[in-house]
């Protein structure tokens, strides 16, 4: 787990990274400035219980790809979660709040996460323990208003405006941040490499 000093505010931004890709890169420089954070660790996770695994490079390639592709010196490339022995987020998060007290966290996820956010599991939970920035992806901008996470925990969206105070506002607390989208996806890049 990076080193983190008590007052500063980190993204968390997991993924499979399957392959990672500038798409990736711009969701994670886009939280970096719209929310103000000091870091954003890039956790590559040992595989989506959502998502087949068939197709999934080991753990090692994709943290080697993870660190060469994101420069910025504030992403943090991590896989602390094999350790855990999991790789469910709500786990994780809770994990992460209990090593790191007086550490303000917000959960990154692109757009296109938030159609399906409400199979994941304890997603309530996620959704109460750290606040959430949604970053916009292309095909996703309309999620933000149709997905069960946006409509059950609409009360709780803060405008994009006040996202630099996102990370010290308590959970539930989420905002969907607009920028530039990148077309990128890695199951396009998986099916490009394999076709």
């Amino acid at each position: 787990m990076p080193h983190v000093e008590g007052g500063m505010a980190v993204g968390l931004f997991g993924g499979s990274f399957n392959p990672p890709h500038a798409g990736h890169v711009l969701v994670a420089e886009t939280a970096l400035q719209k929310l103000g954070l000091d870091q954003l660790w890039w956790m590559v996770t040992p595989g989506n219980p959502l998502k087949d695994h068939n197709n999934l490079a080991p753990l090692a390639e994709r943290i080697a790809m993870s660190e060469k592709i994101a420069r910025n010196p504030r992403i943090k490339v991590t896989a602390f979660e094999e350790a855990l022995g999991q790789s469910y987020t709500a786990r994780t998060l809770e994990f992460v709040r209990r090593r790191n007290r007086g550490v303000r966290f917000v959960w990154v996820m692109g757009a296109d996460n938030l159609r399906s956010f409400h199979r994941w599991q304890n997603w309530r939970r996620i959704v109460g323990t750290f606040p959430i920035a949604v970053i916009d992806r292309p095909g996703a901008t309309l999620a933000y208003l149709s997905s069960r996470m946006a409509m059950t925990f609409h009360h709780a969206r803060i405008d994009e405006d006040d996202a630099p105070t996102l990370a010290f506002r308590r959970a539930p607390a989420w905002t969907f941040i607009h920028g530039p989208r990148s077309s990128l996806s890695s199951t396009a890049l998986r099916s490009a490499k394999s076709g």
